[in-house]
């Protein structure tokens, strides 16, 4: 490479994108091309970087084998960072292998940091923590050591390990602070104010506050019952019962558990459970059913008893029920949580990292864009979908929950 090139190349490194595209901004060889790809996405100009990556691909060609894998593994990082879920996971995949072959392991490392980036916002924890257990971060320089450390620390958010968390990001604040990255640095300062923010609301006997994520774990070590509602699963220490695809059977859950220890008349079930203004003879016994389907689903943690006026909650092997209600009450909770990240999505990358159909995720985005809660850029195929974070919240508990169906 020419002095240009390496200085480019030094100044990326250091996170100064704008004294690399100084260097190379009028050049269109490969390795120009290459570095003014990563400084456009640096910068925030995805399609721009996205364009001038795969250029430099073509030109470096199958003689240069090394340096096309690299555009690749960038090409693939900005695709995730403009929230295309389904782009180049193969050719990653093939990049991450010809970079291990060729002895760049650094890059090789990059590549896995991605995929486990991925898995991440697609709710696939085993996955993700497979990977990332494959990468020894004490052979990788510092930046990508904070970018290891963070990737560690997101999968225990999610798994609810604070402890875990908290030392995966001391790790990662004291690499970023060694690499002098601005932007680095305050992408672990802004996971460590999410980490000590409040994520959930505990509800018992009508008393309300709120938990953070090591008071969550914390409480699920506890021999309560718990009623989850951001993760829709009635769960105690031993065992979980997972009411995501069942709306009725855990609005149900939800109201029997808000009234314990008393409980919960007819009426009041049959208008949380399906929406009734009247009580009539259908409606009953509709609740009868479901009632029957609640104490089936329930029966290793709890009992549903009838009483004169409605139906109360018994805990088997516990004295108290305990509510985790969101943070914000607000409707299609994971879909915002996925939104609040500030990037903009497609319609298709939230139906794959939420596991459902467009069609759903559709109509839930068009309801939320009807209530100001989100708001579209584009057109077509080109939509994307954007919404600003829940001020002063962390949506860590909001994910990686499935949609209600309807």
């Amino acid at each position: 490479m020419d002095s240009l090139i390496t200085a480019a190349a030094r100044a990326l490194a250091g996170g100064d994108p704008l004294t690399a595209l100084n260097f190379v901004a009028l050049r269109s060889d490969a390795p120009a091309l290459a570095l003014r790809g990563i400084a456009m996405a640096q910068l925030g100009e995805l399609a721009r970087a996205k364009i001038l990556l795969r250029k430099a691909a073509v030109h470096f060609g199958k003689n240069e084998p090394v340096a096309r894998a690299r555009c690749v593994v960038a090409e693939a990082e900005v695709a995730l960072a403009s929230r295309n879920l389904t782009a180049v996971p193969d050719s990653l995949e093939a990049a991450r292998t010809v970079l291990e072959r060729h002895g760049d392991r650094v890059n090789a490392a990059h590549a896995r940091h991605i995929q486990v980036r991925r898995l991440l916002l697609m709710g696939r924890l085993d996955e993700a923590e497979r990977i990332l257990g494959e990468i020894d971060p004490g052979r990788l320089p510092a930046a990508w050591r904070a970018v290891h450390e963070l990737a560690a620390a997101g999968i225990a958010m999610r798994r609810v390990r604070a402890k875990v968390a908290h030392a995966a990001l001391a790790r990662a604040g004291t690499a970023a602070e060694q690499t002098g990255i601005a932007a680095l640095v305050a992408e672990v300062a802004s996971a460590v104010q999410s980490l000590n923010s409040p994520v959930a609301r505990q509800l018992v006997r009508g008393e309300e506050r709120f938990l953070t994520l090591g008071e969550v774990e914390l409480l699920l070590a506890s021999k309560a019952l718990i009623i989850d509602a951001c993760r829709y699963v009635v769960r105690d220490q031993s065992t979980a019962v997972v009411l995501a695809r069942r709306p009725v059977l855990f609005a149900l859950a939800c109201a029997l558990g808000e009234a314990w220890p008393g409980d919960v008349p007819r009426e009041t079930l049959i208008s949380r459970a399906f929406r009734g203004k009247r009580a009539d003879d259908s409606y009953r016994a509709r609740l009868r059913v479901e009632i029957g389907r609640l104490r089936s689903a329930l029966r290793p943690l709890a009992g549903v008893h009838a009483t004169r006026s409605g139906f109360v909650l018994a805990p088997r092997a516990t004295r108290t029920v305990v509510m985790l209600a969101q943070p914000v009450e607000e409707r299609y909770p994971e879909l915002l949580a996925l939104l609040a990240d500030g990037e903009t999505w497609s319609t298709s990358a939230l139906a794959l990292a939420l596991a459902n159909s467009q069609r759903t995720v559709q109509r839930a985005l068009e309801s939320l864009a009807a209530a100001g809660r989100v708001e579209a850029i584009g057109r077509g195929r080109a939509r994307k979908w954007v919404s600003p974070p829940l001020p002063g919240f962390t949506t860590t508990l909001l994910l990686p929950a499935p949609l209600p169906t309807d």
